[in-house]
């Protein structure tokens, strides 16, 4: 489950990631498989994940891709991420502690990665290794507080193997990965972690202040976003080269930002069912929203290529995505599955 559905129970609680080529050749602009050219809608499920697609022009969507490819076999329990690997795509599944590896053009099982894990959350890859936040023990009982055992499984991506771990001493959660890095963020305390994969040791942390989660890197800067749960809202800016940070402390209206995207040099963020944007060199946060969508309970989001994606994340009936472009206009809504909470672009 992700950490805010939790939060929610306990206290009364993607990385994102394009290659052009000159040559004309009709054959190198053809699909790889059924499943190009579109993107990837992630459902956490209660009982087991799903995961739906559409394509880029929106007139073909497949509820669930991977019953529909693999037919009895299915994802694990709480679907959390999906991170691509070359032909690869990897979908974290924190409740079964496993990954599932397909092909991300065709969506064809390629094997399951069920050793090493537990309560996996993100993953990023560099040179042939993923690196996946594990959240441990955590559990409801210390939903509030964290803990300290959370740690880096380290995937061998040419065997699907688990290859060694990472103490962080930490809570961790989200990761991005930046000239040779780890950058991960720690919900319940006050530190932005930083882990070197040459050197494999943590490096002095960044302190951001409490409830940092939603984390983005754009031209040598980390933006994170606090706030969530009814939390003061506040952005967080960290130049990568010296560890600096300048903050945007939002407005009272604006407690409880959830999420946060980058596109073009400008921050999407989300406060209840509405989205804002301001510039990246802003020092004041935008409060006019650009999309108020019917999502009761925002679960996921994202912003690319000019359009912006909202997931309800429903737990007891399917939920749904909406899809708008940058003036707020909608131009799909798709029924999902239960817990819609990421999208995955695969171009």
């Amino acid at each position: 489950m992700k950490f805010s559905k939790l939060f929610l129970i306990a206290l009364s609680t993607s990385l994102f990631v394009s290659c052009s080529n000159d040559d004309n050749n009709d054959n190198d602009k053809a699909p790889k498989g059924v499943y190009d050219n579109g993107f990837f809608i992630l459902n956490e499920g209660t009982a087991q994940g799903t995961v739906s697609f559409s394509s880029n022009d929106l007139t073909s969507f497949t509820k669930d891709v991977y019953a529909t490819v693999n037919g009895s076999d299915v994802l694990g329990k709480f679907a959390q991420n999906i991170f691509f690997s070359g032909d690869n795509a990897y979908i974290i599944s924190g409740g079964a502690n496993n990954i599932t590896v397909v092909n991300r053009y065709t969506f064809k099982l390629i094997t399951k990665i069920e050793t090493g894990l537990k309560n996996p959350r993100y993953g990023v890859v560099k040179d042939g290794k993923a690196y996946v936040t594990n959240a441990n023990t955590y559990s409801f009982e210390n939903a509030a507080t964290g803990n300290t055992d959370d740690y880096i499984a380290v995937i061998n991506l040419a065997t699907n193997t688990f290859e060694s771990k990472i103490d962080l001493n930490s809570t961790a959660n989200r990761v991005v990965l930046k000239d040779g890095k780890l950058y991960i963020t720690d919900p319940y305390n006050d530190k932005l972690l930083v882990f070197d994969i040459a050197t494999k040791k943590l490096d002095t942390p960044v302190q951001i202040g409490l409830n940092g989660d939603c984390i983005e890197e754009e031209n040598g800067i980390l933006y994170i976003l606090k706030g969530g749960n009814g939390n003061s809202s506040e952005l967080v800016k960290v130049k990568i080269a010296d560890k600096t940070t300048t903050k945007i402390t939002f407005p009272q209206s604006l407690d409880g930002a959830g999420f946060m995207d980058l596109e073009n040099s400008k921050i999407y963020y989300t406060v209840g069912s509405s989205v804002y944007t301001m510039n990246t060199t802003a020092t004041a946060a935008s409060t006019t929203p650009i999309v108020t969508s019917p999502a009761t309970y925002v679960y996921g989001f994202a912003v690319n290529n000019s359009r912006i994606y909202v997931a309800q994340g429903n737990f007891s009936t399917d939920g749904k995505a909406y899809i708008y472009n940058l003036t707020g206009t909608l131009q799909k809504e798709l029924t999902t599955g239960i817990g819609t909470n990421g999208f995955y672009f695969n171009n």
